[in-house]
């Protein structure tokens, strides 16, 4: 969607530096309160305080649920087109954290076969990425007990009959009016697979609040599952949203992407690989000499470094502020600054490198977190797939 031709932002383009309360105008969604954001579990993570998930549909039935204690999960997914980057991996940490800080149930749909309707890819490459990506899932540590991870070509016994029961509620042209006019059918399809991905806790659980914390360029799946569930006869509630800002690139203000001229930090960068990326690439809000940024001082705002750590990596609040005041004043120096967020992103990849280093293969650590038997028998008969001796 484009707002006077200065930003595109589709779920499958994002170009120019956004103006997200202009977004927020044109997809119709609400700024998060301050209110709404006192209503998370404290201490609300910083992704939320700091309103990077700055927007919100319907959150409010999500939040009394887990004020409540009562039943609730959180869907969030992943497209497996490459290497993950830092920028992949934030909504996965942050849905971590709130099921640890309230026993929420997790879902991650991998969808492999938007990824190949969307990219000049083999089904091949996409599967090798897919193997890769789910090990770094895994690595953020989710509880296996209350998490599923469905990747949608090998979970097609679930995915196809709900998604094929979706698809009726939805015309061609609402996808065109939604979309565009989609490069093939299989893109044309794929919203009902998305509504499988964020309908699926509740045809296995029952009906309860269900939260898809997702970047805002992915909101067009979110509207379309809602009108969904407002048509369908499954009893289920319409999910909520949480939408977040991107992360910056490292060129500047945009979206971090795997695509840029920019690299972007990947999850597998050793320390040496994200100092020099940070040092080389890494958008600066500071002056052009080291004289005139001790007299004028920084731009924070403006300065990819300082993003970063208020984004994800810079966990306590005095701190950051601290070093936003000496940017601005000019007795931090961008280099400096550079630095700080090199170490701290660095610090956050050991971690997670680490973890993964741990895990076994994918043979021996996915299924604990596939859908049991029970579960796929009763995500189906939900839509009227019964298991009639035949299959």
């Amino acid at each position: 969607m484009t707002a006077e031709n200065e930003f595109t932002v589709t779920p499958y383009s994002v170009d120019g530096e956004i103006d997200y309360e202009k977004l927020l105008e044109q997809f119709g969604a609400d700024q998060l309160s301050d209110d709404q954001i006192t209503a998370f579990p404290d201490p609300a993570h910083p992704l939320v305080h700091r309103r990077v998930f700055y927007a919100e549909r319907d959150i409010d039935r999500f939040l009394s649920a887990v004020n409540a204690e009562k039943p609730h999960s959180i869907v969030t997914g992943r497209g497996p087109s490459g290497p993950m980057h830092i920028g992949h991996v934030l909504p996965f940490y942050f849905a971590k954290y709130l099921q640890e800080q309230t026993n929420a149930l997790v879902y991650i749909p991998v969808s492999d076969d938007e990824k190949y309707f969307l990219k000049e890819m083999s089904l091949e490459v996409i599967g090798a990425h897919t193997r890769e990506n789910l090990l770094d899932l895994l690595a953020v540590g989710f509880d296996p007990d209350r998490t599923r991870i469905i990747v949608d070509t090998a979970d097609g016994d679930v995915v196809y009959p709900l998604a094929t029961a979706f698809a009726k509620a939805v015309t061609q042209s609402t996808i065109e009016a939604t979309y565009g006019e989609p490069a093939n059918i299989g893109l044309s399809f794929y919203p009902a697979v998305q509504a499988t991905h964020l309908l699926l806790p509740q045809l296995i659980e029952g009906r309860h609040p269900t939260l898809v914390p997702i970047a805002i360029d992915q909101d067009p799946h979110i509207r379309i599952c809602r009108d969904i569930a407002d048509k369908q006869r499954y009893d289920v509630d319409k999910p909520s949203a949480l939408l977040s800002k991107f992360l910056p690139s490292l060129a500047g203000p945009g979206k971090m992407s795997s695509s840029d001229d920019a690299p972007s930090i990947l999850l597998s960068d050793d320390r040496e690989t994200v100092f020099e990326k940070i040092r080389t690439h890494a958008y600066s809000g500071g002056q052009s000499t080291v004289d005139e940024h001790r007299e004028q001082g920084g731009d924070p705002e403006r300065d990819t470094s300082f993003q970063f750590l208020s984004y994800f990596f810079e966990t306590d609040d005095e701190r950051l502020e601290r070093i936003s005041q000496e940017y601005r004043d000019g007795s931090l120096l961008s280099g400096e600054l550079k630095d700080i967020a090199a170490e701290n992103i660095a610090d956050f990849l050991e971690c997670h490198q680490e973890r993964r280093s741990q895990l076994g293969s994918l043979v021996d650590e996915l299924p604990a977190y596939r859908l049991t038997d029970a579960e796929r028998n009763r995500a189906r008969h939900r839509v009227g797939f019964l298991d009639n001796g035949v299959f």
